[in-house]
């Protein structure tokens, strides 16, 4: 039988990236920390040595999806520009040092918080409400609009108290208001308006019951301006009902089923056939019941939402012009319109790419956005002659996106392993084969020597399944399964055609986390928030915690299957640190309990005078055990005597110690986060009567989570 062997001619022409099969089998060359795409645009370097911050940049697109309020410093950290492009350098955050004072110990002067971390920018958020205002009062400007703009934030997208309050706060003088969807965001809108300005309004979307129409009608005698949206036609006998026996004068608006359609994943429940909306024969069905009802003039808004995530403005033009013949037909009706809500739809770039044609890119700016909806708007008014309404938007992935970003650990790394075989190796394992496979092994051998490698992957493939087969049967033991691993290997290494992926094993929950991701492959920017001054060699995949298969994440911008990331460095060495960025909407509201992982810890970061100078003006931890059993109906103080009893009953110890410390232990267990402690002693071994929960003969106590910070600014000058 022929070796597998080492006389290649070497005048054939080999692919690019191929290596002559010379015997030697070379090791192949380290992976240059730049994946293999068509559409990737990055700097030519011949050595890692070049590698800088901005190589880095380049390389994870962050110029694109992170402008203007994320880039990479001079260090190598990601840093966060609060204010936007009027972010002074100065005014900079180094979110490294972010993550550092909310995760190191308190004795060091940290905030000793568990990873998984949710940082919130308030300032970032500021920014996007005013940019959002300052693109429509521009067009507005500039195209001679014969009214104002004047938008909600839809609180579904992320109900956080902070979140909302400070949205409320920060749109108050330019009229900014609120959108809910169901009875209890109708209950927090109308309490978080109470603070902001008089003429903000409150659209009530969603299907709508007695009570939540009444809930309505409250907030419009409780001077607030609300607005009821029609999504039903039955709605509109309830709203006629409750009106008359509550004595308030409703204001109402319909929700349009539009013709016009956006075709990707985030239109599904656009166009006529859509989950929303009344069709145009409700709306005249709508207009004529209230005529008929002496209320018509109580009909004032329009609303349609064409889809999330709108890639260009030809087709928002085009809904828009739709709509806006609707409002002037409602005109024409006698129906006393005032506002046009385009719904939501602004999109976020979420890969850098300024695609049309992409689910996680858009094709325009903010200014191109409000230009292209002012004037289809004001096209459509003057031809018949209309006054031009208020335009109300309902963007709230534009708004919120940015502001948060989700910082996570690589807690270790492993990679596909296989034993390394000499050509003696070699020699032995294809005489120790069995007869059916010999075959494959000599016409894997004959390609070899005929370089054709191709051929060579086919048949060591071919090889394998044999293998794997004859395993099975009996006829193969596992130090033979394992060789012909290697071989195949060795013969894709050796041709060029391995590709060596890394996993990455990081302390985060998919589900809870990242849950659109698992749920329809939403793709967002994940990056390594420092070492960005050196060279990725290592392409890899990131797998959670969860015991599921579909805990993973292996798609990232740019329609790549693996991520450029570094070598962990030793034990004591810095810890790997992660960032999920534009992940602000949806993704926290929407996370689940899965394999009983709750939610990351929370900080609140506001940017102060002084170099890379901010303030953590709030911090929480995450849910800890004991939140999330109680999640799912458990007591964890009953389940606790349990073990207590059980402890009693089963540790016997000199003056009851061991027992105590068990106890103790499992105490302490009940009070931590579920994720991984990277670094820490295992409570269960640790002498206990730390932090703020104990255990001694008296019981157990357990106390709910609460503010690290209470009142007082953290700063990092």
């Amino acid at each position: 039988m022929p070796t597998l062997a080492c006389c290649v001619d070497a005048s054939p022409p080999f692919p690019p990236g191929y290596i002559a099969w010379d015997g030697s089998f070379p090791a192949p060359e380290p992976f240059s920390g730049v994946p293999h795409s068509r559409n990737t645009v990055l700097p030519d370097l011949s050595s890692a040595a070049q590698w800088s911050p901005n190589h880095s940049a380049a390389l994870y697109r962050i110029n694109g999806w992170g402008a203007p309020y994320f880039s990479v410093n001079s260090s190598g950290n990601v840093a966060v520009r609060p204010h936007g492009s009027g972010t002074m350098d100065h005014q900079e955050i180094d979110l490294l040092k972010v993550v550092k004072k909310a995760s190191d110990p308190k004795s060091t002067g940290g905030l000793d918080l568990p990873l998984p971390l949710i940082i919130r920018f308030p300032d970032v958020l500021k920014n996007r409400l005013e940019s959002i205002q300052s693109a429509f009062n521009c067009a507005i400007e500039s195209q001679g609009y014969g009214s104002h703009y004047q938008g909600v934030y839809p609180v579904k997208c992320n109900q956080d108290r902070f979140v909302v309050e400070d949205i409320v706060k920060f749109g108050s003088s330019f009229r900014f208001g609120l959108e809910a969807g169901s009875k209890p965001e109708l209950l927090l809108a109308m309490s978080c308006l109470c603070k902001g300005s008089s003429e903000s309004l409150l659209i009530c979307n969603g299907f709508k019951d007695a009570e939540y129409i009444s809930l309505a009608l409250i907030a419009r005698k409780l001077s607030l301006n609300t607005v009821i949206v029609l999504e039903q036609e039955e709605e509109l006998d309830s709203v006629i009902d409750m009106s008359r026996k509550l004595g308030v004068l409703p204001v109402v608006g319909v929700r349009a089923k539009l013709r016009t359609k956006h075709s990707g994943h985030f239109g599904s429940t656009s166009g006529e056939k859509g989950k929303f909306g009344l069709t145009t024969t409700q709306i005249l069905r709508v207009v004529k019941k209230l005529e008929k009802c002496g209320m018509l003039d109580c009909l004032q808004l329009l609303h349609f939402h064409i889809g999330s995530q709108i890639p260009s403005t030809d087709l928002l033009a085009d809904g828009v012009g739709e709509a806006a013949q609707i409002y002037s037909e409602l005109v024409r009706f006698g129906a006393s319109m005032k506002v046009i809500d385009i719904g939501g739809g602004l999109g976020i770039d979420y890969d850098g790419s300024k695609s049309t044609d992409s689910d996680v890119s858009v094709g325009y700016t903010l200014e191109e956005y409000a230009a292209a909806v002012v004037q289809a708007v004001k096209f459509v008014c003057d031809q018949k002659s209309v006054k031009h309404p208020v335009i109300c938007s309902e963007s709230g992935r534009a708004i919120v996106s940015h502001h948060s970003i989700l910082i996570f650990e690589a807690v270790s790394s492993s990679k596909y392993t296989v034993p390394i075989l000499s050509s003696t190796d070699v020699k032995q394992f294809g005489e120790s084969l069995p007869e059916e496979a010999q075959s494959d092994y000599d016409n894997l051998s004959q390609s070899a020597i005929r370089g054709e490698y191709e051929a060579c992957l086919a048949y060591a493939d071919q090889l394998k399944h044999r293998c794997i087969e004859k395993f099975k049967d009996g006829s193969l033991d596992m130090e033979q399964l394992a060789s012909v691993d290697g071989l195949c290997d060795l013969v894709a290494k050796t041709i060029g055609a391995s590709d060596p992926v890394t996993t990455y094993h990081i302390n985060l929950s998919v589900f809870t986390s990242i849950p659109d991701f698992w749920g329809f492959g939403q793709l967002f920017p994940i990056v390594p928030i420092h070492r960005l001054e050196e060279f990725p060699n290592k392409k890899g995949v990131l797998s959670d915690l969860t015991c599921d298969s579909e805990g993973k994440i292996n798609k990232f911008i740019g329609g790549e299957s693996s991520l450029p990331l570094h070598e962990l460095e030793g034990e004591n060495s810095m810890r790997y640190y992660l960032g999920m960025f534009l992940g602000g909407a949806y993704e926290e509201a929407l996370g689940s309990l899965h394999n009983l992982f709750g939610g990351p810890s929370v900080i609140r970061v506001s940017q102060i005078d002084g170099p890379h100078g901010f303030s953590v003006t709030r911090a929480v931890p995450g849910p800890s055990c004991s939140d999330v059993l109680r999640a799912m109906n458990h007591e964890p103080e009953v389940m606790f005597e349990t073990l207590k009893h059980r402890i009693v009953e089963y540790v016997h110890d000199e003056g009851g110690m061991a027992g105590a410390l068990i106890a103790g232990g499992i105490a302490e267990s009940f009070h931590n986060m579920p994720y991984l402690s990277v670094g820490s002693s295992c409570c269960l071994t640790a002498a206990n009567g730390i932090n703020e929960y104990y255990y001694s003969g008296e019981g157990f106590t357990l106390t709910a989570g609460c503010d690290v910070v209470s009142g007082e600014d953290h700063h990092d000058q």
